[in-house]
């Protein structure tokens, strides 16, 4: 039985999923996420590479990094995931500039269990300032695991092309423009933004609507209103898409809101 569970305290969404025919399409947030794989195997190709997390497996994505998952073999999986908006997290590092982080997947037992009780306390709908010591203390174990964390090297025209893709999701996405505006052909373009992404520019279109719907629908608790701002034909156009990334419908999402 696929189960998707969400809440969110102190500016932190935490996930707790169990899965074993659902597969997520290739997608990206703008969030850092941060997982523990508890049973199972987590298995995902990023940047083009096949990871497996196995049972304590401590998962490490960067903001803007596609990808897409799925449980290894029938007998499914159970993970929790973090998102934490990089905002929050610089703050909590007191760094200035993006970090990167340098391995996909490690096991480190003290990450684990700071992970593990910082999603517990988020679930349970612990008070905001417990969860923000709890991060706090996830942050300081995050930052000597990744000692060769990097700042990020955002390309200047795909970061270009994003915030124009990002000002005009309610309408259909206009390749023409957004290829005059950086002076490239349409061919050079999708190339580009493939190699820099990881994704094509129209998949990462439908995700970024998709996750302004959602942030809509935390906001307003209204879920037609987020389906005309983002410009979907009508509910089911946005449950389909939406259940593809967040693995329940917008729908369902907005109960567990309630």
């Amino acid at each position: 039985m696929d189960r998707f569970l969400y809440k969110k305290a102190a500016g932190i969404t935490a996930l707790s999923a169990s899965m074993r025919d659902f597969t997520y399409k290739k997608h990206a947030h703008k969030e850092y996420a941060i997982g523990v794989t508890l049973r199972g195997i987590q298995h995902y190709t990023l940047d083009g590479s096949l990871q497996l997390s196995y049972p304590n497996g401590v998962m490490l994505f960067n903001p803007e990094q596609a990808h897409d998952g799925m449980a290894h073999d029938k007998t499914g999986l159970d993970y929790v995931m973090l998102y934490l908006d990089p905002k929050l997290l610089l703050e909590a590092l007191e760094k200035k500039e993006l970090i990167q982080f340098s391995q996909p997947i490690i096991y480190d037992v003290q990450l684990e269990e700071k992970i593990l009780k910082l999603s517990h306390a988020i679930l349970n709908e612990k008070e905001e300032a417990l969860c923000a010591e709890l991060l706090l203390s996830l942050t300081d174990r995050l930052i000597q695991t990744n000692p060769s964390s990097s700042i990020k090297k955002d390309n200047v025209l795909i970061r270009k092309a994003n915030d124009m893709i990002h000002s005009n999701l309610a309408n259909v996405l206009k390749l023409e423009e957004i290829c005059k505006e950086l002076q490239l052909s349409k061919f050079q373009f999708i190339r580009l933004f493939k190699t820099h992404t990881g994704t094509s520019p129209y998949q990462y279109f439908l995700n970024s609507k998709v996750e302004y719907a959602k942030q809509l629908i935390e906001q307003n608790k209204d879920i037609y209103a987020a389906v005309t701002e983002c410009g979907f034909v009508d509910l089911t156009h946005l449950n389909r898409h939406f259940k593809s990334v967040y693995g329940l419908t917008a729908f369902e999402y907005l109960s567990l809101l309630r």
